[in-house]
Parts: structure tokens; sequence; C-alpha cells
């Protein structure tokens, strides 16, 4: 093993990234091979055992408890999150049928928290409906042409909403590993990753094509946060505790396990 080399611990792993703009801060540095992929392909290639260590929405962190979970590196939002949200006309209320973006079981399921503990709603959820959930770079496109004036869409935003409901930020995706893969050296791999990179936004938000510089400098320097911390944990332990009482997943008493 090159003890010179700050990533060594990851070399040979598998290992699968979200392809959208929000991860790149968390691999840039990084240049062994990556998978990159949406993130419900990400959590199947990892469940099946084809990567060893994957960015995966939270939800599957939960779902599937036994996998260990890196702390102090995620794709976060303490707030307005800006590219995922639920796109509708009229009011709320009024909404019958919802079209899920199928990329992440994540934000549907909080979009049906959200409304139904706090709102009161349980519309019908598939691939068509009257209101759509949108997420990553697509959802960003979308609010950006969708926000001129004239237009009737209106835009709820998850994490604003949840930042709202319970003042607490909101945790989308982190690091998981299958425990057989999984170590402290990798771990801290995948922390220095996150470090690396997020002193060098400037350079990630020159170096994409997606949207505009400006709008790439916003989204990674105010909507979207890289930590976990405390208050993250806290929200993890929120959401899986409403999670339960919507019956979304089973109740278990598997603590999560962080490296």
């Amino acid at each position: 093993m090159n003890t010179g080399d700050p990533f060594a611990a990851l070399r040979g792993l598998r290992i699968g990234c979200v392809k959208y703009l929000n991860s790149r801060p968390l691999i840039r540095a990084y240049d062994g091979p990556v998978v990159f992929e949406h993130p419900s392909t990400l959590a199947r290639m990892l469940a099946a055992n084809e990567l060893d260590v994957a960015l995966v929405p939270v939800f599957e962190a939960l779902r599937d408890p036994h996998y260990l979970l890196v702390d102090g590196a995620a794709v976060a939002s303490d707030g307005a999150v800006f590219s995922v949200f639920l796109a509708h006309r009229g009011e709320l209320r009024d909404i019958r049928r919802i079209a899920l973006d199928p990329a992440s079981l994540t934000s549907a399921n909080l979009l049906r928290i959200l409304l139904a503990e706090f709102h009161g709603l349980r519309p019908e959820f598939g691939t068509e409906g009257d209101a759509r959930l949108l997420i990553g770079n697509q959802a960003i496109e979308f609010r950006i042409e969708q926000e001129k004036p004239g237009s009737d869409w209106r835009f709820l935003d998850l994490g604003e909403e949840w930042k709202r409901c319970t003042s607490l930020p909101f945790v989308f995706a982190l690091w998981a590993m299958r425990p057989e893969a999984a170590s402290i050296p990798a771990a801290e791999a995948l922390r220095l990753l996150k470090r690396e990179g997020t002193t060098h936004i400037a350079e990630i938000v020159r170096e994409d094509d997606f949207a505009t510089p400006a709008i790439r400098e916003r989204y990674l320097t105010q909507h979207i946060h890289f930590d976990i911390g405390p208050a993250g944990k806290t929200a993890i332990a929120k959401y899986r505790e409403l999670l339960v009482k919507n019956a979304l997943i089973p109740a278990s008493t598997e603590p999560l396990r962080y490296l």
C-alpha cells in the first residue's frame, strides 16, 4: 500500500456516486474509478453487492440499516434546497395525484410525510398527476424556466418546508458502506474527499456546464451543505420516526452506525 496516497483505503473498493452537480464536491478529488448513476440505481447496486460504497439516499440507509454510514460527509440542506420540490398549479389542498420522480425514494417519502403530517393531505402518487415531484439537475432546469413572469407554476421546496415544519436541516444523501468493505480509514478518506472538494467549489463552478455559473455557485454555496453534524443526525432520526409512523418502513430497534 502506498502510505503517501491519502485515498489508499479507497483503492480496490467499488465506489458509486450520484451524477448530479450537488455531489461533485464529495468526489472531485478522487482519481480512481467511480460509477456515476442516479440515486435509485446506486441503491440497487449497493444492495446487490455490485458496489462496496455508494452515495445513496438517506431513505435507503434507514430501510436497510445494516450499512455503515460515513459521518461528516453528506448532501444536505438547511432550508431551501432548490433542486427538490413539488411543482404544482393552484392550491396544495386541491392536488389529487402527484407524479413522482423515480430517481430517489428519499424525496418521494419526504413529500408524503410533509403533506400527511403538516398539511393533512394524502393524494395519490404515481407516474402521472396534476402535480410533479422533481429532483436534481432536471429539477433546477425546470424551475429556472418556470419561475419566469407569467408562469402559473408554484413550488413547494422540500428542504424549505421540512425546515419550516421541524426547525431541522435535512440530509438527502450520504455515503453508505457494505459492512464487509467498511473501515475507519475508508471513512476518513471519504471525509478527506469532502474537505478537498469543498475547498474547490469555485473550480467546480467553472468546470461544469450545467445552467449558468451564477446558478451553480449559488446552489453549491447557499443551498447545499456537505456535512451531517448533530443537527443532521437529529433530522435523520426525526425522518426515521415519521417514516415508521406513516408505515413507509418497518419499526426497527437496530441503530444507525456511523464511522
